[in-house]
């Protein structure tokens, strides 16, 4: 009997609730639609402008604004934590690119092109041996988000230079590769010239193996671990900002923590 009674009628009440409801609902809505449709503008903006270092260079400009801060809050003082050598592991072997060329390391030379131009020099591993020896227990953080504790020995980079002075901190950039050139980092000077920059030659108490990139690799804790280039062949200081090989697949050049 309930159906065939007539409905009640909305008192002024319920006509400035549902008004109010469908107000909100076309308000929502408007909102949501033009926030999708910028959202996807800005996406194509990013994403379909001119290239810079290989990728877009709206999507670049970002990344050299994260750059600028970065090196802003960057100085020798900032250090990356140390730890008891206690936890210390072997990490991953991780990243070939540079390593699939056959080397002898009885004949394996760091070549080294003098920032003020002339003739490179090369050095043996035992002339990077023969400089103080440094030695800290740090984490080793992948771009892939793992991270692993490693004991690292090997010199500074600033004692390299201030040993054999092919350069000085009024460069401003440093650009290492492989042997083969197929990997190659480019660093600041300042980051080059940071404590805990090292050419290490030793992990965890041994030499370092050929998949962890003997004879001789850059150790940066303060950067992530593919700043951290293996198997360094050569190394040179360009007066501009040199190449550096995830940079140009999209990641920040900079690549610090």
């Amino acid at each position: 009997m309930s159906a065939n009674l007539p409905k009640k009628p909305l008192i002024p009440a319920d006509e400035a609730a549902l008004a109010e409801v469908r107000r909100r609902s076309r308000r929502s809505f408007l909102v949501g639609g033009t926030a999708a449709v910028l959202g996807l503008l800005g996406w194509r903006w990013a994403s379909t402008g001119s290239e810079a270092d290989g990728i877009s260079r709206p999507l670049r400009s970002v990344l050299d604004a994260n750059g600028q801060l970065a090196g802003e809050y960057f100085s020798s003082a900032h250090l990356a934590p140390v730890y008891p050598k206690s936890r210390a592991r072997m990490p991953r072997t991780n990243g070939r690119v540079g390593l699939k060329t056959p080397l002898d390391p009885a004949a394996w030379r760091l070549r080294v092109a003098p920032a003020a131009g002339g003739a490179a020099r090369e050095f043996t591993l035992a002339d990077i041996q023969a400089l103080p020896r440094v030695e800290m227990t740090t984490e080793l953080k992948c771009i892939e988000g793992w991270s692993t504790v490693v004991t690292w020995a090997g010199a500074r980079f600033a004692d390299f230079l201030a040993r054999f002075p092919l350069a000085d901190a009024a460069a401003p950039y440093v650009n290492l590769t492989t042997p083969d050139g197929k990997y190659y980092v480019g660093l600041d000077m300042a980051s080059a010239l940071h404590p805990q920059t090292l050419l290490c030659y030793e992990m965890n108490g041994a030499p370092l193996t050929p998949e962890h990139g003997a004879p001789l690799r850059l150790v940066t804790p303060v950067k992530y671990g593919i700043k951290h280039i293996k198997r360094l062949g050569n190394i040179d200081f360009p007066a501009q900002r040199p190449a550096d090989y995830w940079a140009d697949r999209g990641y920040d050049w900079h690549s610090g923590l």
